[in-house]
């Protein structure tokens, strides 16, 4: 994460985003999917692929509760571990 990622987190905030940070080195022994995702009400995620240089190549909907459930224990997993934003230092 670089410092203009950071940075430019705050109007989230002030907009009432919940932000942390979590150095990669602290989730190596979380099972986290390996690729970005957006989960809506704990029961759909939506998975987006990228090519190597960052095109949106595919998007997949998945609603099996497995899939789910991976994805939001990694969350829990995720956010016990990182720092709120107003405390980390980058």
């Amino acid at each position: 994460m670089g410092k203009y990622e950071y940075d430019v987190t705050f109007p989230n905030v002030v907009a009432g985003e919940l932000v942390r940070w979590l150095p990669r080195r602290n989730a190596a022994d979380i099972a986290l999917p390996g690729t970005d995702l957006w989960m809506f009400d704990e029961s759909a995620v939506l998975f987006t692929y990228f090519s190597g240089i960052g095109e949106v190549v595919d998007r997949e909907w998945r609603t099996e509760s497995a899939v789910v459930n991976l994805v939001r224990s990694a969350f829990e997993a995720v956010w016990e571990r990182a720092t709120p934003h107003q405390e980390y230092k980058p």
